[in-house]
Order: C-alpha cells, then sequence, then structure tokens
C-alpha cells in the first residue's frame, strides 16, 4: 500500500473500476466513491478509455481486489501529512465547527483540507468520558483543543483524534476501589425500554436492566414507571467490566446490616 499506480478506466459506476498498468493488470483495481477525489464530480470527468493515477490505499490478496484514490493524488501534500502521523501522536488545532456528528478542528500544522473547515476531525464518542447532551458542551469554536491521533481516515482525508485519550478514564479508576456486590447510592439519569442508566459517581454511570425492576419494559414518559429521570435509587453492582467500560447494577433486596 501507498504504491502510485497508472491504469486505464474501463468501468464507471458506484466507483471507478481501472485495468492497471503491466503486471498488475490481471488484478480488480477499484476507486471508490469516496476515494474518488472532493473537488471535482467525478462522474463528470472521468470516462472509460481514459487515464488514472492513483495511490493503492487497500489490498485484499484473497480476491485479488486492489482499492485506489485518487483524491490521494489529487492532494499529494495533505496525504503525505497524513501519513506521517502515527498512532497515539498529539495534535493542536483550533475547532472550526462542531456538527451533531462530531467536530472539525483545524490543525496548527500541515496543509488545509480542500473541502471540510479543519483536518482533523473528532466523532462524539471521542470527545469526552463523560455523558453530555450536545458536542458544544464539551468544546466550542475557536477554542484551542489537543486530540491523541487514532487513525487516517483515508475516505475524507482526515486525522481521526480523540480529546477523551488524553484524559484519565473516571471509570477505570471507579473500577479500582469497586468489585461485585458493592451497594452504591445513585441518580437515575435516562429511563429506556430495556433498563435504566444510573448515575453512582461524578462522570460514571450502569445500567439497572428492566428484569431487575420486574417488567417487561419501560417509559421514560410513564408517570407510574418504577423509576423516573432524577430519582435516588440504592442499586447494588452486579459486573464491572473494564474493558467494554460496561457497569452493571441491581437491586439488592437483602436487609442492610445493622450498625
Amino acid at each position: 500500500m501507498g504504491d502510485i499506480v497508472s491504469g486505464t478506466v474501463v468501468e464507471i459506476g458506484r466507483g471507478i473500476t481501472v485495468r492497471l498498468d503491466g503486471d498488475l493488470a490481471a488484478a480488480t483495481a477499484i476507486v471508490g466513491g469516496l476515494d474518488a477525489g472532493w473537488t471535482t464530480r467525478w462522474k463528470e470527468t472521468v470516462r472509460i478509455g481514459g487515464r488514472i493515477t492513483a495511490e493503492v490505499v487497500h489490498v485484499d490478496a484473497e480476491s485479488g481486489r486492489i482499492g485506489l484514490s485518487t483524491a490521494a493524488t489529487e492532494h499529494a501534500e495533505l496525504w503525505a501529512f497524513l501519513k506521517s502521523k502515527r498512532m497515539g501522536d498529539v495534535l493542536g488545532g483550533t475547532v472550526a465547527d462542531i456538527q451533531n456528528f462530531g467536530v472539525f478542528v483545524a490543525l496548527d500544522e500541515g496543509p488545509p483540507h480542500p473541502v471540510y473547515p479543519g483536518v482533523g476531525f473528532v466523532t462524539i464518542p471521542e470527545l469526552s468520558w463523560r455523558r453530555f447532551e450536545a458536542p458544544t458542551d464539551v468544546v466550542t469554536v475557536g477554542e484551542h483543543v489537543e486530540g491523541e491521533f487514532l487513525q487516517f481516515d483515508t475516505w475524507n482525508g482526515e486525522a481521526r483524534l480523540s480529546l477523551r485519550a488524553l484524559r484519565p478514564d473516571p471509570f477505570q479508576a471507579f473500577a479500582d476501589g469497586t468489585r461485585a456486590g458493592r451497594r452504591l447510592t445513585g441518580r437515575a439519569v435516562k429511563v429506556v425500554p430495556f433498563g435504566v442508566f444510573v448515575e453512582v459517581a461524578d462522570g460514571i454511570e450502569g445500567l439497572l436492566h428492566k428484569d431487575e425492576l420486574g417488567v417487561d419494559s419501560l417509559d421514560e414518559d410513564d408517570p407510574d414507571g418504577p423509576v423516573r429521570p432524577g430519582d435516588t435509587i440504592e442499586v447494588v453492582v452486579r459486573e464491572v467490566d473494564r474493558t467494554r467500560r460496561r457497569l452493571a447494577l441491581g437491586i439488592d433486596r437483602a436487609p442492610l446490616p445493622r450498625r
């Protein structure tokens, strides 16, 4: 991967099928729709019989298929910059735009993106370890942030970043001192059909499954439901899953020991 190859367009559909030159002619080479560049309408400019120069971004040895990107050759400076980054690198930048699907970051270094507001991009889960209602609860446009480089997104020509990776994970600290059977007092923060999410510590939520409440389903809008958002509830820890960061809660109906 990373090699620059050339070939002839033989088919145009959702992507571009290319017959590569030389020894690679027998392989099936395809430029996917999202790898065909962003600054031109490629279906209007590419023609059967035309020539293409592209970068190899994927090789499937079993099927003999080669994935190509003409976006890589159109924006060689950006591609070279992104390919130089390694997982774990820390990149700084300014929040350029906030959408409900993620946050664009204009990086302090490197070339700008030809289409998007920033080369850096943070998906919603990577903004914070804690629950939030909207991305604007975590960051604001114009704010300078630092994120850990996760991967080079070749489809969008982006540096996928994580802001939360540079902050301590409160769940792991909580798990250090918590075992199954521990009793906790929490606050119901969200009711869903299959259970209730209960905040048992700052930034720590666990799921109290509907079976623990003896009901078939739950409805947040039901005024007669067993638990409503904001209710204080006594729970017991059933399981702590560090890997998936999940806390299973239950109702312990045994009486508390006398002091």
